[in-house]
């Protein structure tokens, strides 16, 4: 229905000077596809209130609506020429006065849970990037075609907003960090396997995609309006540090059907561990935290095992942030599981005694295009110690890439053996006992294959010495101060 109107964006997108790339591409669609979005949506609130004699009030004051300034219509329903502002006009108009005044909700909300504050939030942290206002008139009528009325529409929309997301994150090498892919995701929320009333959280959001398919796998069968209104007000909480990813968060939520997302644009890392309180906590924690990232040492300061290691901060967060008796699925860098260094041989005894690591999925290298590196899902639920650890040697028998890419097939054995945790060629189990007290080495050794090849990979041997150097300079450092 509006694949059509998609590609005709991006045609204009291609064409304008200010727009160089996909990101580029995704955050001006973005910010466009919001303001339609939220004309609809209090249209339609303001067609209820009347059909039950009530008033509405509107977020947005007369002149700064889409119906307004983006696509003012005749009384026929077609676009008014006369009165629609293009060129430099449009431009002029944009940038100094209608982003301005959105930017000014975020003073004037009266919470951040607020669909105003979130408007002040978006228009904060993007910039109008259109520099024709031929282009972006040309953008504008074609996303005003667009309609976010039924669920149908939404669902559609949400698919065509996916796949550009999809587009942004294969365009670069930091594909990861806005796209992980949904195959994967589905299936650790199958065997995570959260309901409603659960609380779910994703501390690294990046745009939304854990948050998004929770949303699609509990909003399956007939649900109460009770329920429904528990999926809308008390179930997600997603943070994101990047402007980009908050602002696609915000909008791949709005599509996937919540209305207002509990999205909050903040450093994770920069809460103090020891301030997370029981009311804090969660149930389900789904993530696939940034790794490779160097934090700054007062960052390092708010966690008991200091590293400069994102990926490892952000497991340490999960862990204290989960409720006890809380499930969690994490992707992390394989190497995770065998470092030397004494941060990763820290942390992986804290999640062992801490946590039951019930299982770990190794996935093959491509699983996330541009990234280059391995990675494993830690399946874990805190409160009991680690008996048993059931491993997955995930092989779909290809190369992977962005035209073989991974697919639900591929992860569909996974899913039905893990409820069994039966062992075969890619699946055995690994008893604590048998785990090296002195190291708690974790690495994936397969004993029902034979090695194919005792070479680590180049990346993974210049983790581990990029992580050793780390740990050398501190203690040199340390040493040099007693000097």
């Amino acid at each position: 229905m509006f694949e059509q109107t998609f590609k005709n964006i991006d045609d204009v997108l291609w064409k304008e000077a200010g727009c160089t790339t996909e990101l580029d591409y995704t955050e001006q669609t973005s910010w466009l596809l919001f303001l339609k979005y939220l004309d609809d949506l209090e249209h339609e609130k303001a067609l209820e209130a009347e059909l039950v004699g009530k008033s509405y009030t509107f977020i947005l004051d007369e002149s700064y609506r889409w119906s307004s300034w983006a696509a003012p219509k005749r009384a026929d329903g077609t676009l008014d020429h006369d009165n629609a502002l293009i060129g430099d006009d449009l431009i002029d108009y944009v940038n100094r006065e209608l982003f301005p005044y959105l930017q000014g909700f975020k003073l004037r909300a009266t919470s951040p849970n607020t669909i105003e504050y979130k408007i002040g939030e978006i228009f904060s942290e993007i910039k109008n990037r259109f520099q024709s206002g031929y282009s972006l008139r040309d953008a504008l009528e074609y996303i005003d075609e667009l309609r976010f009325r039924s669920q149908q529409e939404k669902h559609e929309l949400s698919h065509l907003y996916e796949a550009k997301i999809r587009n942004m994150g294969n365009a670069g090498r930091n594909g990861g960090e806005y796209y992980t892919p949904r195959p994967l995701i589905r299936a650790m929320i199958r065997v995570v396997k959260p309901k409603i009333g659960d609380r779910i959280y994703d501390g690294a959001c990046g745009s939304a995609g854990f948050l998004c398919e929770s949303y699609d796998y509990l909003r399956q069968g007939k649900l109460s309006t009770k329920e429904l209104e528990t999926l809308q007000t008390n179930t997600f909480t997603g943070k994101e540090k990047k402007s980009l990813a908050y602002v696609i968060a915000i909008m791949n939520m709005i599509l996937h059907g919540i209305d207002a997302p509990n999205i909050i644009h903040t450093n994770t890392l920069t809460e103090n561990l020891s301030d997370i309180q029981e009311k804090n906590r969660f149930d389900v924690i789904l993530a696939n935290p940034p790794f490779g990232g160097k934090e700054r040492k007062e960052i390092q300061q708010n966690f008991p095992i200091k590293t400069g290691e994102t990926a490892f901060l952000f497991l340490q967060h999960f862990i204290k942030i989960l409720k006890s008796g809380g499930r969690a699925a994490v992707v992390i860098k394989n190497t995770f599981l065998s470092n030397s260094d004494n941060a990763s041989r820290a942390l992986r005894q804290e999640l062992l005694s801490s946590c039951n690591l019930y299982t770990i999925l190794d996935c093959p290298g491509g699983t996330f295009i541009g990234a280059g590196v391995k990675t494993v899902v830690l399946f874990f639920e805190k409160g009991t110690p680690t008996q048993k650890i059931w491993y997955y040697q995930l092989a779909p028998g290809r190369n992977m890439g962005k035209t073989n890419a991974l697919n639900d097939g591929d992860l569909q054995h996974f899913v039905e053996l893990q409820a069994t945790v039966a062992e075969t060629e890619k699946s055995w189990l690994v008893d604590i006992a048998d785990v090296g007290r002195e190291m708690f080495d974790l690495s994936v050794k397969n004993p029902n294959k034979a090695e194919e090849s005792p070479l680590r990979e180049p990346l993974e041997i210049m983790d581990e010495i990029a992580a050793l150097d780390a740990e050398s300079a501190e203690i040199l450092a340390g040493i040099g101060g007693m000097l």
